[in-house]
């Protein structure tokens, strides 16, 4: 039986994404995004709000091209997966939590628009993550190679 650990949430960007390297140069981006839920209350008739809040961590290209487009209020949809882990802090308690590590950040285009523009990808020799001037797939280098790998253990300090 195989076991789907996936979620897409869509809301605002809490905070300006932070962006990081891992002592190995591993690109790293956290920010916070905040999921409304209004409905109305069928035995008041008043509306009620909820706010749930996540935090995202995004790696690689992903995270830099989210530190770059995203800001604090930006609507974002995330896709991603589900991770948790545990750390304990040096008074000796122990935290844990849960947070999405994304696989796709997209802006929403619901209450506004976005100029896209398409970045080379990375072929070893230079000139990677600068823009190729938008458009088709026509001009991408060297196939569909897919991200660098990465080490979802490898801590972003």
């Amino acid at each position: 039986m195989a076991i789907d650990n996936t979620v897409t949430i869509t809301g605002n960007a809490t905070r300006e994404p932070e962006l990081r390297f891992t002592p190995s140069g591993q690109a790293v981006a956290n920010f916070g995004v905040a999921v409304n839920r209004r409905w109305q209350n069928r035995q008041t008739q008043e509306w009620e709000e909820s706010v749930s809040f996540f935090d995202v961590t995004c790696w690689s290209t992903l995270a830099e091209n989210v530190a770059e487009s995203v800001a604090k209020g930006t609507r974002v949809t995330v896709a991603g997966r589900l991770d948790q882990r545990s750390w304990e802090t040096q008074e000796g308690d122990k935290r844990s939590k849960v947070e999405i590590v994304a696989d796709d950040v997209a802006v929403s285009l619901r209450w506004a628009t976005a100029d896209v523009m398409r970045n080379e990808r990375p072929d070893g020799g230079g000139g990677g993550g600068r823009p190729s001037g938008g458009g088709g797939g026509g001009n991408r280098p060297g196939g569909d190679d897919g991200p660098p790998p990465y080490n979802p253990d490898e801590e972003p300090f």
